[in-house]
């Protein structure tokens, strides 16, 4: 039986329009379709989530190579994902007090007041910003390390989305030891720690990902991509503290 869609009056067979998407059946809009609507929702982001995260910590480059070249369905769409951890992260720190370690280095200047706390709530207040625009900047040293490895700037734009969002998940399952020892020397190590497990997630990741690769050179040209982000983070930062005065 012929069905015409009534969303873009398509006439289709099945039970989806091929124009649209829109599904032939669509329900009385009552209290049982919107109990459906919520279970479908929370269902469909719960298995997302977690079905990603399974996937990145245990065969990261070769799911992340797969959704690149169109294995996505069962993913999690990755700007959505780190959206979300990260928006997740600060909410609970922010909840909790903690404040994220800052050091900052007098240059000589009496007038020069900035208060680490200061830093830190803006940073907090800004985090799911912060996070998203450091992708790019991994990016650009991905893109100049691996550049002849047949991906362009989008889709390396993908892996190390998808790279931080593994290190966000790392962090917000280490809340609980940040909130137990905020404001302890022990606090600045837990940062240290983390900084430790991005790396050999990185190196994991990338010798999966770059499996045409060997080792030894995946990892050389890793360490290269992190001092090119390090040296654009760094101008990125002070261009920002100088322009626009953040602090």
């Amino acid at each position: 039986m012929e069905i015409i869609c009534k969303n873009c009056r398509q006439i289709y067979k099945g039970h989806y329009c091929n124009n649209c998407g829109q599904p032939a059946d669509t329900h009385k809009l009552n209290f049982h379709y919107l109990l459906h609507d919520i279970q479908h929702g929370f269902l469909h982001f719960d298995k997302g989530v977690i079905y990603t995260a399974k996937e990145l910590f245990t065969r990261p480059g070769h799911t992340i190579r797969e959704f690149i070249e169109g294995k996505r369905v069962r993913h999690f769409k990755p700007i959505s994902l780190v959206i979300i951890l990260a928006t997740a992260y600060a909410a609970i720190t922010h909840l909790l007090k903690i404040h994220m370690p800052i050091t900052i280095e007098g240059n000589g200047d009496p007038n020069q007041h900035i208060d680490p706390k200061t830093i830190s709530e803006w940073i907090n207040t800004h985090f799911s910003l912060i996070t998203l625009a450091f992708i790019p900047l991994h990016t650009i040293g991905t893109v100049i390390c691996f550049r002849k490895q047949g991906y362009n700037f989008i889709e390396y734009f993908i892996l190390n989305t998808y790279r931080a969002a593994q290190k966000l998940y790392v962090s917000i399952l280490l809340i609980p030891l940040f909130y137990y020892y905020n404001g302890t020397p022990t606090f600045n190590k837990l940062f240290n720690i983390i900084f430790f497990i991005d790396l050999i997630l990185t190196f994991w990741t990338n010798g999966q990902f770059f499996n045409k690769l060997s080792k030894i050179k995946t990892f050389i040209l890793t360490i290269v991509s992190f001092i090119i982000f390090a040296i654009l983070a760094t101008i990125t930062a002070s261009i920002l503290v100088t322009v626009f005065n953040i602090f």
